[in-house]
């Protein structure tokens, strides 16, 4: 059980930059293409914000379910 969570930790942890930076980078460039122009320090450090929030959770899930598939179910002995 231990083995288990550690490796959803250490894997949800390496996840979580590279998936925050690319979450980051493609709603900066979204919300540059709909309101047309550049954007203000302020709405990209919020954006930046809404990425690692949201980063948290989807690296999360997947750890979760990738460790699921390659382990199975930890069970009590």
């Amino acid at each position: 059980m231990f083995y288990f969570l550690v490796s959803v930790l250490v894997l949800a942890l390496l996840l979580f930059f590279p998936m925050s930076k690319l979450i980051w980078v493609l709603s900066v460039r979204r919300l540059q293409r709909k309101t047309g122009n550049t954007l203000t320090t302020e709405e990209i450090q919020g954006q930046m914000i809404r990425a690692r929030f949201v980063a948290i959770f989807v690296s999360l899930i997947f750890s979760l379910l990738f460790n699921i598939q390659l382990l199975g179910l930890p069970t009590h002995v």
